[in-house]
């Protein structure tokens, strides 16, 4: 849950420096030799879009099991990755990451691409946590007329409680 509202913020961040600066995206995207003109600006908004989902997904609700925020973050976390990647692997110079859009601004370095392997790393243990989670009770007891039974089989109408049972001592 931690790790969920940590990233929740960070994402959220990222997205909002971004939408301040929108004008500067498309160029921004453009420095890491990929993209252009429009296409630079369809991956900008796709970026921000994603960003917002999944940072005011985990925000809002931390404790979700729901995948989608989790495939959006992971998603968005391989695209950034592969931009700084590839860039990196070509030795172009990329002045500022835009991570944050103008704001808080990073030269594409191995920092960049450490920051970038962790957001894969908490992609990872996302996903492995969402996939090892139990499966939820197809019915909700608390909504069932049907109490639960505990151990002993008391709560259930089907079966008789301890106290109206036959004892050893009632057998004749």
């Amino acid at each position: 849950m931690v790790l969920r509202i940590v990233l929740g913020a960070v994402y959220t961040a990222m997205a909002v420096g971004q939408l301040a600066s929108f004008g500067h995206m498309p160029g921004i995207l453009a420095a890491y030799g990929l993209v252009d003109g429009g296409a630079a600006t369809a991956l900008a908004v796709a970026l921000i879009a994603g960003e917002l989902v999944c940072g005011i997904w985990f925000l809002a609700r931390p404790r979700s099991k729901a995948l989608a925020p989790v495939w959006v973050y992971t998603a968005v976390s391989v695209v950034w990755s592969l931009l700084a990647v590839q860039a990196y692997a070509r030795g172009l110079t990329v002045a500022n990451c835009g991570c944050f859009g103008i704001y808080l601004s990073q030269r594409l370095s191995w920092f960049v691409l450490a920051q970038d392997a962790l957001t894969l790393f908490y992609a990872g243990l996302l996903l492995h946590g969402a996939r090892s989670r139990p499966a939820a009770e197809p019915e909700d007891y608390r909504s069932s007329p049907t109490p639960p039974a505990d151990a002993a089989g008391r709560g259930r109408p089907d079966r008789p409680d301890a106290e109206d049972a036959p004892h050893v001592h009632d057998i004749q």
